[in-house]
């Protein structure tokens, strides 16, 4: 019962931002941010506490004004006093807004008729989002029985009701339990499958790297970098470790793989070999044909991606949760 998803006049993204720029009296919140959002695209905002997040997504949702700088929604120029643009959006706060008097279905229900939405299409739409965010077989308790985490994917819900094309997410997993966390990235991870623009911001990296197809990486109000987990990693240089633990003639093997130039560095040890690989993941097989034809048998391979809290202390110089 998902609405088809529209496009923009352009047939560009979804959302497209550029040069945002907020100040609260001295501070500088947000310094010159800009971005897009395909649909079907999960962008992360990634940083920590205080780095410009929440004063972004506020004025791309039109919630704030702007110092400066341009927002367009599926083409259209917008602003804080746009009204048709928002309703392409759907937008889950930080702070948990449902009434905790009401079932889970009847929350859904009341802000789906907020939306313009009645009927069967209402009822089709509430069925939906109930099976999206796991909470089907909950929909008739009361929400003020639910744990943490299952309000907040009821919060989620109510922003996913009148299918909008973009849905922004702040922060929507801090202080859950374990178990609810997954279940909403579980549900965030289906939403680019029907096609939906994500904006997802977060300071926990691992979720950055599971759900984004693409990470914008903002410190002191500014991105800066921006690309795929791959694009950022390589952007600082960093490389993959491949650990083998071996038996043989490692020193063969070890002046065989220094001779290839993809590896940029190689440690023998008593029980195998390290390395410092380019793209470790497309290369791996030949590593193993130079290193039995040295003479060298394998018995493991462990492979060390570098992560994103590498790439931001190297950008940033300081701890990801200051």
């Amino acid at each position: 019962m998902r609405k088809e998803l529209a496009v923009s006049v352009s047939g560009g993204p979804v959302l497209s931002c550029r040069d945002l720029r907020k100040s609260f009296g001295d501070l500088t919140a947000v310094d010159g941010v800009g971005f897009e959002i395909a649909a079907g695209e999960t962008y992360g905002l990634l940083g920590p506490n205080g780095a410009g997040k929440t004063t972004t997504i506020s004025m791309v949702c039109g919630l704030l004004e702007r110092d400066a700088g341009e927002v367009h929604v599926l083409g259209t120029p917008f602003t804080t006093r746009s009204i048709a643009p928002k309703r392409e959006i759907g937008y889950v706060p930080q702070d948990i807004a449902v009434y905790p008097d009401l079932t889970a279905r009847e929350n859904l229900t009341f802000f789906g008729r907020l939306y313009g939405l009645s009927g069967a299409d209402l009822a089709a739409r509430v069925d939906h989002v109930l099976e999206l965010i796991g909470l089907a077989d909950r929909a008739r308790e009361r929400s003020d029985q639910f744990s943490g985490g299952m309000k907040r994917r009821l919060n989620i819900g109510i922003g996913l009701l009148h299918g909008p094309q973009l849905l922004v997410l702040d922060e929507p997993t801090v202080g859950v339990d374990p178990q609810s966390r997954n279940a909403i990235l579980d549900s965030v991870e289906k939403l680019g499958t029907e096609g939906m623009a994500v904006l997802y911001t977060t300071h926990y990296m691992e979720e950055a790297e599971r759900l984004c197809d693409r990470i914008g990486i903002i410190d002191h109000g500014r991105i800066v970098a921006e690309g795929t987990r791959r694009e950022l990693v390589e952007l600082v240089g960093e490389h993959d470790r491949v650990k083998l633990k071996a038996t043989g003639d490692l020193a063969s093997a070890k002046s065989a793989l220094e001779a290839l130039p993809y590896i940029t560095e190689v440690d023998a040890e008593e029980d195998g070999l390290e390395l410092i690989v380019e793209s470790a993941a497309t290369v791996l097989a030949e590593i193993l044909a130079t290193v039995a034809a040295a003479g060298v048998s394998v018995t493991s391979v462990d492979v060390d991606e570098p992560n994103l809290e590498a790439v931001f202390l190297h950008l940033t110089g300081r701890a990801f949760r200051d």
